[in-house]
C-alpha cells in the first residue's frame, strides 16, 4: 500500500509494482485510454462530501454545503455531488447547462460570476435558478428588469468583498477591497447595495454572500470576514430593516498538494464558520441565518490523478535534467498562472528507488512550460508513466487546447473498473 496523504484514498501499488487506483492499474489505463490522462476515484469523492455534511451536521442543522463547480463541472460530477446532497454553484452558461443536462434540481443551483451576460441570465430565469448571487448594480437593475419580464420574483444574494485579505497567492484572492468582485464596504457602498436589492420589485435579497479566496490553510481569515459580514448585518438592520436570512461565508479550504503542505481539517473549517457565525450574531443581538459553504478544490482536488507518458529528456551537466511529457500547460496550467507545486511519481515503477531530481517539462512551445521543479522519482527512462497526484481541482477546468494539442480524457474509478470517461473528442460522455 501507498500511505502518501496526496493520493486518493484507496491507492496501492499492484504485484506488478504499478500504482493503483481503487483497483485500476493506472499504467493499463494510461495504456488503455492514452495519455494525458486524467483519474478520478469516487470514493474520495464521495468521502469528502460526506465529511463536509457531517462536519457542518454536529454543530447546525441550518446549513447547506454548495459544491463549487467550477473546481470541475462535468456531468458525472454534477450528478455524484448532488446525489451526495450537495448544492452546485456554477459561474457561467456552460456550467448551468452541464447541471441541467445532469439533472440537478433548479432550485439547488446557485449562479455565480462578475459579469453575467443578458443572454446568460434570460436561460437561467427560463430554466429556472435557485438563486443569482448578484455581483455589482449593472446586473442587479438587469436582472430585476428580466424577472419582472417574466413575472418572476427572483431570490439573491449580494456579493461583499469584506476588505479581508486571505493568505493565499494574490491571484486567488478575492476578499480584499481592491478586487473586481462584489459590493465593498468603503463609503457605504455594499449597504447602498443592500438598499437599492431592497427595492428592486422583482427581487428578493435572501442574503449576502463573501469569499475570500482559494487554497487557503490559515483560517483567522475565516474568522475576521464574518465578523465584518456580521457589522455590515446589524447597519443594514438598523438602518434599512434587512432580515439577513442566508449567509454564504463562500469556500477555498486548501487541501494537500505536496507531502509539507498542512490544510486544516474539514471538522475545523465548520467549526470557524458555525461557531463563529452564531458568536457574532449573539454580539449584535439578531436571529442566526441559514449558513452556506462552497467547497469546490477540497472535494475533488485529492480524488485526481494525471498521468503522462515520458518522452526526452536532457541533461545539463551541474544544471538540472529536463523530462519531458506528453501533455503540460494544456491540462495544467496551476504552476504557470500561480506558482502552484506538484510532487510526482512513475507509475510503472511504483515501488523504485527515488533516487532521481528531475524537472518536469511540458511539451509546448513556452520556456515557462513547466510543471514541476526538482521533482525527487525513480531514474527515468522514455516511456514511462508520471503520475502527477492531487490535480482533481481545476486542472481539467482551466485545461485548454493549446499548439492544437487534446484536451486530457479523464475516467472516474470505482472497484477495480473504468465506469466511462468524458473525452475532447467526445466519443463517451457520463
Amino acid at each position: 500500500m501507498t500511505h502518501t496523504l496526496i493520493y486518493p484514498s484507496n491507492s496501492a501499488h499492484s504485484s506488478e509494482g504499478h500504482l493503483e487506483i481503487d483497483g485500476c492499474d493506472v499504467v493499463e489505463l494510461a495504456e488503455r485510454f492514452g495519455t494525458p490522462l486524467m483519474v478520478y476515484e469516487e470514493k474520495t469523492i464521495r468521502d469528502q462530501c460526506r465529511r463536509f455534511q457531517e462536519g457542518f451536521s454536529r454543530l447546525t442543522q441550518d446549513f447547506e454545503v454548495i459544491y463549487a463547480g467550477k473546481a470541475l463541472c462535468t456531468l458525472a460530477i454534477c450528478a455524484l455531488v448532488v446525489e451526495e446532497g450537495l448544492s452546485l454553484d456554477v459561474s457561467s452558461g456552460g456550467e448551468y447547462y452541464t447541471a441541467l443536462q445532469a439533472g440537478v434540481p433548479t432550485d439547488r443551483i446557485f449562479f455565480h460570476g462578475n459579469n453575467k451576460t443578458q443572454a446568460e441570465l434570460e436561460y437561467v430565469l427560463d430554466n429556472g435558478v435557485g438563486c443569482v448571487v448578484v455581483d455589482n448594480l449593472y446586473e442587479m437593475e438587469l436582472l430585476d428588469r428580466l424577472a419582472g419580464a417574466r413575472g418572476n420574483i427572483q431570490r439573491v444574494l449580494l456579493r461583499i468583498t469584506p476588505g479581508v485579505e486571505a493568505h493565499t497567492h494574490e491571484y486567488i484572492q478575492t476578499g480584499q477591497e481592491d478586487s473586481k468582485f462584489g459590493f465593498g464596504l468603503v463609503e457605504g457602498r455594499a449597504e447602498e447595495a443592500i438598499r437599492r436589492a431592497l427595492e428592486a420589485q422583482n427581487l428578493d435579497l435572501a442574503g449576502l454572500h463573501a469569499h475570500i479566496g482559494s487554497q487557503i490553510f490559515e483560517l483567522e481569515g475565516y474568522r475576521r470576514a464574518i465578523a465584518v459580514l456580521v457589522d455590515l448585518i446589524k447597519e443594514a438592520h438598523d438602518n434599512l430593516g434587512f432580515e439577513c436570512r442566508y449567509l454564504n461565508v463562500g469556500g477555498g479550504l486548501g487541501i494537500r498538494h505536496t507531502e509539507e503542505e498542512d490544510p486544516a481539517p474539514i471538522d475545523a473549517y465548520a467549526e470557524v464558520k458555525v461557531l463563529g457565525l452564531q458568536r457574532e450574531m449573539e454580539r449584535v443581538g439578531l436571529p442566526v441565518p441559514r449558513i452556506l459553504v462552497e467547497p469546490g478544490r477540497s472535494i475533488v482536488g485529492k480524488a485526481g490523478v494525471t498521468a503522462y507518458t515520458v518522452g526526452s529528456m536532457k541533461d545539463i551537466p551541474g544544471i538540472r535534467t529536463y523530462v519531458s511529457v506528453d501533455g503540460g500547460m494544456s491540462d495544467n496550467m496551476r504552476p504557470m498562472l500561480y506558482g502552484a507545486k506538484y510532487e510526482a511519481m512513475l507509475g510503472n515503477k511504483a515501488e523504485a528507488l527515488t533516487d532521481t531530481t528531475v524537472t518536469v517539462a511540458g511539451k509546448h512551445c513556452e520556456s515557462g512550460d513547466i510543471l514541476i521543479k526538482d521533482a525527487v522519482i525513480a531514474a527515468p527512462e522514455v516511456g514511462d508513466i508520471l503520475v502527477t497526484p492531487a490535480t482533481g481541482g481545476y486542472c481539467y477546468s482551466m485545461a485548454s487546447n493549446y499548439n492544437g494539442s487534446l484536451r486530457p480524457c479523464v475516467l472516474l474509478v470505482r472497484d477495480g473498473e473504468a465506469l466511462g470517461s468524458w473525452l475532447s473528442a467526445s466519443l463517451m460522455t457520463i
